[in-house]
């Protein structure tokens, strides 16, 4: 390829991403080059129209056009597959400035709904595990297909018409997870169910080691929350959010409770 070759693409490219900003290379008619650009532009919309279906209805026409224009001329994304756009979108979106103040929830509400993508393209497989393992004393084993999920925007909530602009008193917490339909389904939980999914998801701990460890941080009474949290393990597997306990041969590290019970 020719430096002048390669001089006219990235010219051509940098107009069709910011026209604004940004001359056409010489000798191509304006009739041609508007038909690349609504071509170029037209694509990337659709797909983050079809990705972000709550946000493109929430924000008028005006508002989502810049926020994509913006999307398309400034960010430099790594991957170069469709797929991932949506998660490209979401970084984008976590340092835009232009609506931080119209739509503060923004950040929040394309990260909850690109997870749902997330979920739907995750080929991430199970560990090995039992299914009728003792939750208790073996180590409860989180599907990787289950996450839980905090913010500080009732973003389950958010629509055309709710648009808040302070956040909140409490936060939204939620489970999402992909059941065995390959269905994404979200629920909102309550704190100690959030605080315990965290749990599973960050450590490698027996379940009655976890649960000891909730209690310790709530405060609550050891051996009531124990049975309500092996009720809450056993409707988790029930569910497929929890596969069972995990099937290597090695026990979960043993603990010692640092709790002093009057």
């Amino acid at each position: 390829m020719t430096e002048r070759l390669r001089e006219q693409q990235y010219t051509l490219a940098r107009h069709l991403r910011d026209p604004a900003r940004h001359a056409p290379p010489p000798g191509i008619e304006e009739r041609r080059l508007r038909i690349y650009r609504e071509l170029f532009f037209g694509s990337i919309e659709s797909l983050l129209a079809g990705s972000f279906p709550v946000i493109r209805q929430t924000l008028d026409e005006t508002r989502w056009r810049a926020l994509v224009r913006a999307f398309y001329a400034d960010h430099r994304s790594q991957t170069p597959l469709f797929t991932r756009i949506a998660a490209e979108f979401v970084a984008f979106v976590q340092h835009y400035e232009a609506l931080r103040d119209d739509a503060p929830w923004l950040a929040e509400l394309a990260h909850y709904e690109w997870v749902e993508i997330d979920l739907q393209l995750s080929d991430t497989p199970a560990s090995a595990h039992r299914a009728d393992g003792d939750l208790l004393d073996a180590m409860p084993l989180l599907s990787p297909q289950a996450l839980a999920l905090g913010y500080r925007w009732p973003v389950n909530l958010i629509g055309p018409h709710l648009q808040p602009r302070t956040p909140p008193q409490l936060p939204t917490l939620l489970l999402v997870h992909r059941d065995a339909g390959h269905e994404v389904r979200f629920a909102q939980i309550a704190p100690l169910t959030y605080r315990l999914l965290q749990s599973l998801h960050n450590h490698r701990w027996s379940g009655r080691r976890h649960l000891h460890a909730l209690a310790e941080e709530t405060g609550g009474d050891a051996d009531q929350l124990q049975a309500q949290g092996l009720a809450l393990l056993e409707r988790l597997r029930e569910q497929g959010i929890v596969l069972g306990t995990a099937a290597d041969d090695a026990p979960p590290p043993s603990f010692t409770s640092t709790r002093s019970d009057p």
